[in-house]
């Protein structure tokens, strides 16, 4: 890893009864693209905000390029673009204007680069921005956000809303950026999100830091389901044994079968051609579900988990 240009220090947070995050260290290198992963009221936006001075950690400290988060909070919203998880807009002012009062609030931005990006995100900067669907809510703050070439984005849970086409012009920016020698920290709970664009990633889970370490870890804990449709009654057993599978459930009295796999399909698929197939259809569980399992192996109960912010 390069040097660090984001330091955060044992973070601590609480909100009265309610944990918030614990303990949270980590460091983020120069031109690195990091993906903070973990199901939703896991920590990741108190981290964030602490990290914008929007809140102010109980404990410990964060820094980025050598700044104290809250001391020289002025001096890092300098260096940052940044998208928050719920964005709040005046709602009468149109996209271009809430742009423009962006623009000027940084000193001025190339303007030939913010159409690019108005362009790219097919924005219609006239509508006022109550009137904006919320995937188009979401186009205005990532705007904002890329406009001035920032040296840092940090991103709350950046996709939210986009549809795949924009979520794909998304991740082109984010290595366009990454390329441009700019750091990117975003948030997501969506593994495939990810791993579209991150080096690293970092996990948090009940607020506290679990695992920080390359993409290629994220291996180890992907799972997704694949349900297939027969022509005919296929035994379920038949794939429960296969490389990859955890489990398979018969459906429509024996006619289909859902399977959790992890790992590869090749193994699913070549079983699954011995049998006249109707259809077959892959779906990716969200990280939020993905630890929900892990939750429940390790004895934590839903209310355990729905009470960290």
């Amino acid at each position: 890893m390069t040097a660090p240009i984001i330091e955060v220090e044992r973070l601590t947070k609480s909100y009265g009864g309610k944990r918030g995050i614990v303990d949270v260290s980590l460091e983020v290198g120069e031109g690195e693209v990091f993906g903070f992963l973990g199901p939703n009221g896991a920590g990741k936006t108190t981290t964030i905000r602490i990290l914008m001075a929007l809140l102010r950690a109980d404990a410990g400290r964060a820094r980025i390029a050598g700044l104290d988060c809250w001391e020289k909070s002025i001096d890092v919203k300098r260096l940052i673009g940044y998208v928050p998880g719920e964005p709040s807009l005046d709602p009468n002012l149109t996209g271009g204007q809430i742009l423009e009062y962006f623009a000027n609030l940084r000193g001025g931005v190339d303007q030939s680069y913010l159409k690019k990006l108005v362009d790219r995100f097919d924005l219609d900067t006239s509508r006022k921005f109550r009137q904006y669907s919320t995937g188009n809510k979401r186009k205005v703050v990532l705007i904002q956000a890329f406009m001035h070439r920032p040296r840092v984005l940090v991103l709350d849970e950046p996709t939210s809303g986009l549809d795949p086409l924009n979520q794909q012009e998304f991740d082109a920016m984010v290595r366009e950026a990454r390329d441009e020698g700019h750091t990117v920290f975003f948030s997501s709970h969506v593994l495939s999100e990810v791993e579209k664009t991150c080096s690293r990633i970092g996990i948090i889970r009940e607020g506290r830091l679990v695992r920080v370490g390359g993409i290629h870890e994220l291996a180890e804990i992907k799972r997704y389901e694949i349900t297939i449709t027969f022509a005919q009654p296929v035994p379920a057993e038949s794939f429960a044994s296969l490389e990859g599978v955890t489990s398979a459930e018969p459906l429509n009295n024996g006619a289909g079968v859902r399977l959790a796999v992890q790992g590869p399909a090749d193994a699913v698929i070549k079983a699954a051609a011995r049998y006249p197939v109707v259809s077959l259809t892959s779906v990716e569980p969200s990280l939020e579900d993905t630890f929900l399992r892990f939750y429940e192996a390790d004895g934590h109960s839903s209310k355990e988990v729905a009470g960290v912010v």
